[in-house]
């Protein structure tokens, strides 16, 4: 069964009930001839009009920047430089010292597994080439996937420039490979902490402003990728957003509030104006997330309590309209329903007609 006939039969069943509430008795099967109805004409009313409906919902959530994740200690050593909070880092550059060596960054997708020696082969050797080159020290490097004299001596440069011992090895825990620029979210190890292998060190995220949001498991379809969303950020500007996808939440994950609940859907949404956006906003206030699963611009609608269920082989749904002291059911398709209204059309139906609701 369709999500839209679910919605329609509750939509019925609601009506029906509404309708005898009202004392309202829906007579034959809504052919559209008028009836005087004298003592049975409804108990309200309501009249039709022309608007826009959106099936939304809102929910707190916090700035952030996309894809926050730790960066974690490969080999044992003493912090001799810590991460500075707040940085943005590029190409090159020092995420940190550990026994007073810098962990470089450089990009690519894979990550350091292994020593890269010459005699290797593989795509992280071709990776590592990339970045040599891109630093300026593969003048004569052949960028390929083999770990050659020509590769030795570009490392030996590099590592030269680096005040490092020029052993034309590239080492575990000597570089770390990210996909791009990152930002230090967070400094997880100070000057001259002990770290072993696989404790965070520093958390980094893209240089990308999000907002991340929390949705219940049910909402799953709003945190499909592209879902349009509406935000309002903490200094009360508007702004508008795109879904980019769902992230796994952090126990501890300031972004999104402490205590996230684990059977929860942490959705990261983009800023389609850019970071311009989010320019000093205040990242521990909340910020109102409006997500925007279905909208239909200028459609006829009545409350849903309106809508009555018509008997009869022919079925279907119907509204009584009220003229004067009579009334007469008029059949209607249902289409989008949203915060208590309902899509109608059908023939007869416009603008400005008044319609039967039961009585508050």
């Amino acid at each position: 069964m369709t999500k839209r006939r679910t919605a329609l039969l509750a939509v019925g069943t609601l009506s029906a009930a509404a309708a005898v509430t009202a004392g309202v008795l829906v007579l034959g099967d809504g052919g559209g001839a008028d009836a005087k109805t004298g003592p049975s004409l409804p108990g309200a009313t309501a009249t039709v009009v022309r608007t826009d409906l959106v099936q939304s919902k809102t929910v707190d959530g916090k700035l952030d920047f996309a894809q926050r994740r730790p960066v974690k200690a490969v080999v044992e050593g003493t912090v001799t430089v810590a991460a500075k909070e707040g940085r943005v880092l590029g190409l090159g550059d020092a995420l940190y010292e550990l026994n007073d060596k810098p962990v470089t960054l450089l990009y690519g997708p894979v990550p350091m597994f292994r020593e890269m020696k010459a005699g290797d082969r593989g795509s992280d050797v071709l990776q590592l080439e990339r970045n040599l080159r891109d630093l300026g020290f593969g003048a004569k490097l052949y960028v390929d996937p083999r770990y050659d004299k020509d590769t030795e001596a570009a490392v030996k440069r590099w590592q030269k420039s680096l005040n490092r011992e020029p052993t034309g090895r590239v080492g575990m825990g000597d570089v770390v490979f990210q996909r791009g620029k990152v930002k230090v979210v967070a400094a997880d190890a100070a000057l001259a902490d002990q770290v072993a292998p696989g404790k965070a060190v520093l958390t980094v995220a893209s240089t990308k402003p999000v907002v991340r949001a929390q949705l219940d498991q049910s909402d799953g379809a709003l945190a499909a990728d592209g879902t349009r969303v509406e935000i309002t950020l903490p200094s009360g500007k508007s702004a508008r957003g795109r879904v980019l996808g769902t992230v796994r939440p952090e126990e501890d994950d300031a972004s999104t509030g402490a205590g996230a609940r684990a059977d929860g859907i942490t959705v990261e949404v983009e800023l389609t104006g850019g970071a311009t956006e989010a320019s000093g906003e205040d990242p521990r206030a909340t910020a109102s997330v409006k997500f925007v699963s279905e909208s239909r611009k200028g459609v006829l609608v009545v409350p849903v309590e309106a809508v009555l269920a018509l008997r009869g082989e022919r079925g279907g749904y119907g509204l009584q309209v009220v003229e004067g002291d009579t009334s007469k059911m008029v059949r209607v398709e249902t289409g989008m329903t949203a915060d208590g209204q309902i899509e109608v059309t059908g023939a007869g139906v416009r603008e400005g007609l008044k319609v039967g609701v039961a009585k508050s």
